[in-house]
């Protein structure tokens, strides 16, 4: 039986998940049907393009921009959510629980939502064998991307753990907001900074910000060095993954982020692993 699943986003056109769902569903032998879905940017008409999709039988649904905060809020009002998912605040994958009960009696429509893209990362970095366990980490960006990783990041058992950004108090805030969403998190002493400020010697540097996407380059200090570098964009080349190369660190864009999130996802709703390796090696 073809078992049904959307992409949902503004824009939408570019993405590259039905790409990348129909070779796992090769992979696996599971039959599917894997569309992009267009929503207008507004609350009301997510919630009506999920409702509808489950409704009619739709088994999965991935989450992207603008809509993960939209998600989260939607399955914090009809259903469940993951750790990660409430931590970060954000969804990108959503499915039916049929678990979850309302006076005993199970709710067949309750939307439970995951955030899979941190977990995504992870897996990427560990399959290029770059070292996690006691690594000193610092991330560029406090915004969404920066969010939904810092979680993994810490579970993975690194040491450190510096968040820069342009608007440092940004940062703090968002420090703040994680470490009373997650105990984990509370118990890293994170630092911040500006993203001049940020200095020193890292063993990964991350760059959580879109800026490459525009040919834009960070303000970022000569004093500033880190073994291997990694930017969460991919599509072309990204400037700051240029600068690191030049002073020899190992670099790495984001696309093997996005396929691993995409095979997490995928695992939630078909209960099948996937050899990332392969489907990378085809991409």
């Amino acid at each position: 039986m073809i078992q049904h699943f959307i992409v949902i986003g503004n824009p939408i056109a570019h993405s590259k998940s039905p790409e990348i769902h129909s070779l796992f569903a090769a992979q696996t032998g599971v039959e599917i049907n894997y569309q992009r879905q267009y929503c207008p940017d507004d609350a009301a008409s997510f919630t009506a393009v999920i409702e509808a999709f489950f409704k009619g039988g739709g088994v999965g649904a991935n989450v992207t921009v603008p809509f993960k905060q939209v998600a989260y809020e939607c399955c914090v009002a009809r259903g469940g959510l993951s750790e990660h998912a409430k931590v970060a605040g954000a969804v990108n994958t959503l499915l039916l629980n049929k678990a979850l009960l309302k006076n005993g009696i199970p709710i067949a429509e309750a939307i439970y939502g995951d955030n899979t893209d941190g977990q995504g990362l992870v897996n990427h970095m560990t399959s290029l064998g770059w070292p996690l366990k006691d690594a000193r980490v610092a991330i560029i960006g406090a915004g969404g991307a920066a969010r939904g990783v810092i979680l993994p990041f810490i579970e993975a058992g690194i040491a450190e753990l510096t968040l820069a950004n342009r608007t440092v108090s940004k940062a703090k805030d968002l420090v703040s907001e994680l470490s009373a969403a997650s105990e984990i998190i509370a118990q890293q002493q994170i630092k911040t900074c500006t993203t001049e400020e940020l200095e020193g010697e890292f063993d990964i540097i991350i760059n959580a910000t879109s800026i490459g996407l525009s040919g834009a380059t960070l303000p970022l200090s000569d004093q500033l060095d880190g073994h291997y570098a990694y930017d969460m964009m991919y599509g072309r080349n990204l400037p700051f993954l240029q600068h690191f190369a030049a002073r020899g660190a190992q670099v790495s864009d984001g696309y093997g982020m996005l396929i691993g999130q995409a095979a997490l996802s995928f695992e939630r709703w078909t209960g099948h692993a996937i050899d990332v390796a392969v489907i990378t090696d085809a991409l």
